[in-house]
Parts: structure tokens; C-alpha cells; sequence
């Protein structure tokens, strides 16, 4: 998340320079937590804020925190219910004079606050962070208690809505991202969200013009007084290049702020010869903002700036100017046992694997995501449509009130986010009135007054940008003749329209698949004949989306997930709940490169989609972005070529490379891919013999895992012949232990799927080695060493 320097008190020495004169305070409030849940909450706020006389069992815990660990195979419906959290904190008495607050990122979904026994505020909503002032509330010279009630069962006037037992998702509960404690001066850069001002509090940073030679960036601050009398402040800003260089500042002059008032600065940097941020080189300056009471910094903030223009039209998206085509997916943020209880580090991972896909676009459905997914996206070049909580649910007035404020609430935290491009100010798949749609719209123009902000919706009428699925047209055209002045991303496809059966070009290669083949919920455990169909349909979908006047598309999805309404994991994902990858997956990764970009995505790439362990399987498709391909078995060549052609690769950037092999061997087939001529990129695929061995994996996609956060990360045990080639077929009981500052989550016994056991192993709160060791039955055993940082 955006990095809150607090309570930053410095003096201006003979030279002219800053000092610091004591430390910053931002303390992340995550540790220490104590949770309890099923009780009687008769006179529970006053007996749970009581650190003794109690009989109540309080849990040890720390944030992001989930009410209960989540089965993956569901057996009964998520936990819902009134659960509670409590942390006993100090303050020293030099605060006294401070301004002290406390932020929660996100707690699920109805909320009551009381600090040393007293109720001090109710919140609504789960998605969008809450603020609360608590200074002239708290102990000096005793501990405080802050204790929050939370509800997460059904609510109709708290987006989305909907009973769990009729919802598409699951919005699981708790505190379930991170808290924080800000202890600062009372003349300080104000909260936005808190503030709950149209386009004022905090920050707000919008490029008004760039290009290779010159940008040009507006910076307006809001600063509230929180003081007793009339204070003098000024700002300062300084754009801060990737290594720490000053390329352009301002400061304002001194203004006065009345007494419990709020005062904005409007200021303008040039930045000559600028970086600009880009899906293929996302760089980031740093812009550092300060609060002046005469000489003296009070208050800073360091927010990472992309410096970008975007432009949307009927015919396409354009980024600074230049035509890009969204190559999207969409994501829901749960995880296997943890729910949406992700630490950053996590987020951060997903975020990784998504670009590892090949996406340069993800569309966060359906609710707005961790700050820390939306850091992720701007450092990894992901542009993102950014959404308010809501799935075929209505409401009455109270819900619609409480969804237009999540709009403004969404908007006033991701504002500054260089990745977010759209902003889906729509209740998806909902029949919304228009009046609704029309003040939806209004809000978010109204919050960002300029002309590049672009509101999306599924319903044709008031947005920006039309977002339809493909499957809420009919087979065979789809969106294929739409031909309105509006843009048309489609944001959903690949899916329903195959489950539903009713896909426009597929119907022959159908005729000799049942119904559970054809469609493209395949778990990685349905064997590769229904994963390369789910592949094929993905190909399909995605290629004829591309025939019509589309700027973008999105397919669904990128993690199998779990819902409300139905027993079985909805398994549309490219990769599983576990975050394995099928075979789709490598169809899209190789829709992206191959020359590799800023972050190292994109490099030329290579994947046979073939176990070679089925003697009727010998067409053998392989994914690839070169050129030509080169396909081996047992080191005799069977041919290179050139891209398939036809029907479902016409649009494509790469299309797949598919062999038919006229008599199956078992052994080796090794696959070559050129550009150029040059040997560019090498996959091999061997016959699986029998079961002999484990090997061990981490999967850190791009952070180290990290202790002291709650991050949890996922080990995949393989089970594997003598040669190390995976067995498929393998479902053997995997028992994993660990050694060192770590523990695994729920069950250490794991069946393997697919030939994989998949297990979540949270680091403590020190760091450290860590050693895992997997045993199975009949398999030679692995140990995996690693270090918490």
C-alpha cells in the first residue's frame, strides 16, 4: 500500500537541509489480536474489553484474519455469524498532543467499534477501509482496549446483497486485511475516505498531458487542522525518480487553516524527458508530500506515481497514444482456507501470476480489491478496472445508498493508482434503474473531474465504456455487430457460453464429448483431454471476440473459486484454487512476448500440452510464441512448423502449433521454438513411469516469504517417477511437516491432485530457516530449506 510517513517532526539546520528529530510513527496495528467467535454478546462490549475475570477462550491471533478456516471441498456453507476482535494497546503520554487514529482496511461487513468499553462508531460495507479519531477517547497512563464487533451474515442493505446461499462468490469475514495505528501531528494531510468530501482529503495526483518530451502533473492536497486555534501551513512536493533523484518540486506559500478546518493546495510539476509508465516498462516515481508549518515538515507522505495518458474511443483503448488491446481476466481474491484473509505479500503473488499469464488487464470481480493487489498491478504493469461490490442483487433504497457510497468510497482510495483505467460503477448482471446508473456515473465524474476518467457497465446505457459478457448476446455473432460510438470490452467470456451450450464454432469438434467435456469448468484432476478442451474453448472465445469491434476482452477466469449458491468449486480458472496452472494457461501465456519486458514477462516461451502417457492422445498441441516449432519424440524429428491456421486462430497473436503423430511411442517428445531461425525457447514431456519420489516446490512468485505478516505460502509436493516426470495420475496421501518458525494450515495431510499435494504453510513471526519435509507412502521422501526474511 501507498507508505504513510506519520508524525515526521524535522528542523531546518545553517545549510538549508531537513532533519529529522525523532522517528516517524506508522505503526502497523496487525499483531497482537486477540478473536473470539459463537458466544452469547449479551453485555459483551464491557465484559470483552476486561483483560481479566472472564472465562471466555480469546484466540491468539493476528491480521489478515479469517472467523474459520474454509474446507475446499465445501461440505456446508461459509462461516456467518457475530464474531469479535480485541488488542490491548499502550500510548506514551509525549501523544497527548497528537493526533491518533486508527484505519482498517477492511473488515466484513457490518461493524461496531468501542475503545475501553464505549461504542464509538458503527461501520457498513466489507470492501473499502474505515477510519476512526480516538485521541480524546484513549489512557495515557493505563492500557486501552479497542474491540470490534463484526457481523457478516446476510445483510440486503449492505453490498452485494445477496444471501450467500444464492451469491456467485463468497465474501467470507473479519478483519481480513491490515490495521494501522497513526500517531501524528494535528496538522495533518487529511484521509480521503474519511473525509467524505466530493474530489477533496488527502491526495489527489492526475497527469494532464505527457508524452516522451515534457508531462505535466497537477497534485492538489487537503490538510486538516485539527487544533484549537488557526494554524499556518504550506505544502512541498518533490517527484522522486526510481533512484531516489529529485526531478521536479513545488511548495506553496503558507495559507491559514482554521481551527478543526481543511485547507487545499493546488500545485504543478514538469518533469522534462519523463519515464513513461507502461504494461511493457511500468516505471514509478516516488512523490514525496509534505506538510510545512513555517521551517518544520509535520506531516509526509510518499506516494509511487506512474506518469501515463489514456484515452478510450469505439476504437480502442490507447495508452500515451499508443493502441493497446486489453488482454484481460478477471479475479476473485480467495484463497484455499484463508478466504480473502491474504497478507500483502499474497496479493502481491497473484498479482505476479497474472502477468505471468500473459494478462496485461484484470477486471477485480466483483468488489474492489486490497490496496496492496491494486500496488502490485502498478508495479507490474496489470491495467485494472476496478469495481464496486454487487452480483445480480438490487436492493431498496438503503442498498442503493450504501452502493453509490461505495463508488465514492472506491474511488476516493485507488484514486492515485496508475494501473486503474476504468472504474465499473455497476451492480454486475443487476437490472439497475436508470436513475441509479445516471448517479453512479455522475459520482465518479464528479470525483475525478477530468477527461480521461472512464466509468464502465454491463447495461448499455449512461457509462463510458460498455462491459458486457459474451454470453449476454446470442451464439454465433455474440458482440460481433455491435457498432455504437461507445467502446465495447467484453468482461466476461470462455465460460457460460460453453457451459450454457451455446457456442457458435465448436459444435463438431463437440459431436464425440459429453456434456461434462464440452464446457470449460475443468478441475486439473478431469485429465488432459477436458483440459485442452477448456483450452480450446478459451481459444476459440478469445480468437472470435477479436473479429468484431471489441477494444478489449476478459476471459473467466483466472483461479477456480468457490460460491454460495452451488457444492462445486467453479473451476473455469486457468489455474486452480491452489494456484497450479492448467493447460489454458500457457494458451495465454503465449499470447504475450516474445521479446521480454521490463519485469522479464514475455520471454520467448514454450509448452507441450500433452502428458504422452495416452496412447489415443497422439495429437500433440503445443503452445508457443516463436515462430516455428520443432517437434521430437525420442530424439527423431517429426517436423517443424509454422502456426496453426483456420477458424479459431485467425486473430490471434500466437496461435498454437498442433502435431499429429502417426503412431505413439512411449519416451520423450521434446519441443523446439525458433525465431529467426534461432533456437529460442525448449519444453520436454517424458512418459511417466512409475510412482518413486516426492519433489518439493515453493511457489513465491516474485516476494519472498515473509515473517512477522501472516504470509502463507503454498508448497506443492510432486509426486514423480525416478526421472522426476510428473505422475498425472498420482492421488497418494502427501503428510508434510515443518521445522523452524512456521506452521502449516489446517490439515498436514494432504492428497495429492493430479499428481500434486498443494498445502499453505504461514511463516511465524520471526524469521528464520524453515525446513518442510513430505512423506508418502511407498515414495522416497523430500526436504525443501528456505529462510523467512
Amino acid at each position: 500500500m501507498n507508505k504513510y510517513i506519520i508524525g515526521l517532526l524535522l528542523w531546518v539546520s545553517a545549510s538549508g537541509h531537513l532533519k529529522a528529530q525523532q522517528k516517524p510513527v506508522d505503526q502497523n496495528f496487525s499483531s497482537n489480536w486477540e478473536f473470539v467467535k459463537d458466544i452469547d454478546t449479551t453485555n459483551a462490549a464491557k465484559l470483552l474489553s476486561q483483560p481479566t475475570g472472564s472465562t471466555i477462550a480469546w484466540a491468539k491471533i493476528s491480521l489478515p484474519h479469517t472467523p474459520r478456516l474454509e474446507a475446499v471441498k465445501k461440505v456446508e456453507e461459509q462461516w456467518q455469524g457475530t464474531c469479535f476482535y480485541r488488542k490491548f494497546f499502550s500510548l506514551l503520554p509525549t501523544n497527548k498532543n497528537k493526533r491518533i487514529a486508527i484505519r482498517f482496511d477492511a473488515a466484513m461487513h457490518e461493524a461496531d467499534v468501542y475503545l475501553n468499553g464505549k461504542k464509538i462508531i458503527s461501520h457498513v460495507g466489507g470492501y473499502l477501509p474505515f477510519t476512526i479519531d480516538i485521541a480524546d477517547k484513549v489512557f495515557f497512563d493505563k492500557p486501552n482496549c479497542i474491540l470490534v464487533k463484526l457481523n457478516n451474515q446476510d445483510n440486503a442493505a449492505i453490498p452485494p446483497g445477496k444471501p450467500i446461499k444464492d451469491l456467485d462468490f463468497n465474501y467470507y469475514g473479519g478483519i481480513y486485511r491490515n490495521a494501522w495505528l497513526m500517531v501524528q501531528d494535528k496538522l495533518y494531510i487529511s484521509d480521503a475516505v474519511q473525509e467524505n468530501l466530493e474530489a477533496r482529503g488527502g491526495i489527489m495526483v492526475h497527469t494532464d498531458e505527457a508524452n516522451n518530451s515534457k508531462a505535466v502533473i497537477t497534485v492538489k492536497t487537503d490538510v486538516r487542522n485539527q487544533y484549537a486555534d488557526q494554524q499556518r501551513a504550506g505544502v512541498k512536493i518533490s517527484l522522486l525518480s526510481a533512484d531516489g533523484k529529485i526531478v521536479s518540486t513545488a511548495q506553496s506559500n503558507e495559507q491559514a487553516v482554521k481551527a478543526g478546518g481543511l485547507q487545499g493546495f493546488a500545485q504543478t510539476l514538469t518533469v522534462s524527458k519523463p519515464y513513461l509508465w507502461s504494461t511493457e516498462n511500468p516505471y514509478l516515481y516516488r512523490l514525496k508530500v509534505q506538510v510545512l508549518r513555517g521551517n518544520v515538515v509535520v506531516d509526509e507522505q510518499i506516494i509511487r506515481s506512474g506518469i501515463r495518458t489514456i484515452r478510450f474511443d469505439a476504437a480502442g483503448f490507447y495508452l500515451n497514444e499508443r493502441k493497446t488491446f486489453l488482454n484481460g481476466t478477471n479475479r476473485h481474491q480467495e484463497y484455499p482456507l484463508l478466504g480473502y484473509a491474504l497478507s500483502d505479500n499474497m496479493q502481491y503473488r497473484d498479482a505476479w501470476k497474472i502477468k505471468d499469464a500473459g494478462f496485461n488487464f484484470v477486471r477485480c470481480s466483483h468488489y474492489p480489491p486490497a490496496p496492496s493487489f491494486l500496488d502490485a498491478c502498478d508495479e507490474l504493469g496489470i491495467l485494472v478496472m476496478d469495481a464496486i461490490p454487487g452480483w445480480q442483487f438490487f436492493g431498496k433504497e438503503d442498498f442503493q445508498k450504501n452502493s453509490l457510497q461505495d463508488i465514492r468510497d472506491m474511488i476516493r482510495r485507488d484514486r492515485n493508482h496508475s494501473s486503474i483505467v476504468l472504474w465499473e460503477a455497476s451492480l454486475n448482471e443487476t437490472n439497475m434503474a436508470k436513475a441509479y446508473m445516471d448517479t453512479a456515473n455522475s459520482i465518479a465524474h464528479r470525483e475525478l473531474p477530468y477527461k480521461d476518467t472512464y466509468t464502465s457497465g454491463w447495461m448499455d446505457y449512461a457509462y463510458d465504456v460498455f462491459n458486457p459478457a459474451r454470453q449476454h448476446a446470442k451464439a454465433p455473432n455474440y458482440w460481433k455487430k455491435y457498432n455504437k460510438t461507445k467502446p465495447l470490452l467484453i468482461a466476461e467470456y470462455g465460460d457460460w457460453e460453453y457451459y450454457a451450450q451455446n457456442a457458435g464454432f465448436n459444435q463438431k469438434a463437440y459431436e464425440g464429448l459429453k456434456k461434462e467435456e464440452r464446457n470449460s469448468r475443468q478441475l486439473r484432476t478431469d485429465g488432459q483431454q477436458r483440459l485442452l478442451q477448456q483450452a480450446l474453448n478459451y481459444q476459440e472465445s478469445h480468437n472470435d471476440n477479436k473479429y468484431g469491434n471489441a477494444i478489449g476482452d476478459a476471459n473467466w477466469l483466472m483461479f477456480d473459486y468457490k460460491r454460495g449458491y452451488a457444492s462445486d468449486i467453479e473451476s473455469s480458472g486457468v489455474m486452480d484454487i491452489y494456484r497450479l496452472p492448467k493447460f489454458s494457461f500457457y494458451f495465454y501465456q503465449s499470447q504475450y512476448g516474445p521479446v521480454a519486458d521490463s519485469k522479464g514477462f514475455g520471454k520467448p516461451m514454450i509448452y507441450i500440452a500433452n502428458y504422452w502417457n495416452d496412447a489415443g492422445q497422439k495429437s500433440v498441441k503445443v503452445f508457443s510464441n516463436c515462430e516455428q516449432v520443432e517437434l521430437f519424440l525420442n530424439g527423431r524429428s517429426l517436423g517443424r512448423q509454422k502456426p496453426d491456421t483456420g477458424a479459431l486462430s485467425s486473430n490471434l497473436k500466437h496461435p498454437p502449433f498442433t502435431f499429429n503423430v502417426k503412431t505413439y511411442q512411449p519416451g520423450t517428445l521434446k519441443a523446439v521454438g525458433y525465431i529467426g531461425n534461432k533456437q529460442s525457447a525448449v519444453s520436454t514431456q517424458s512418459t511417466p513411469g512409475k510412482p518413486y519420489q516426492i519433489v518439493i516446490k515453493a511457489d513465491e512468485s516474485g516476494k519472498k516469504w515473509t515473517a512477522g505478516t501472516n504470509d502463507a505460502l503454498l508448497f506443492y509436493a510432486y509426486v514423480t517417477d525416478r526421472n522426476g516426470t510428473l505422475i498425472p495420475g498420482a492421488s497418494h496421501l502427501v503428510n508434510f511437516i515443518t521445522s523452524g518458525n512456521a506452521e502449516v494450515i489446517g490439515t498436514n495431510k494432504v492428497a495429492a491432485e493430479a499428481g500434486i499435494a498443494a498445502v499453505l504453510i504461514k511463516a511465524g513471526s520471526k524469521g528464520g530457516t524453515v525446513v518442510v519435509k513430505a512423506t508418502g507412502a511407498g515414495l522416497k521422501s523430500a526436504v525443501f530449506n528456505t529462510i523467512t526474511k
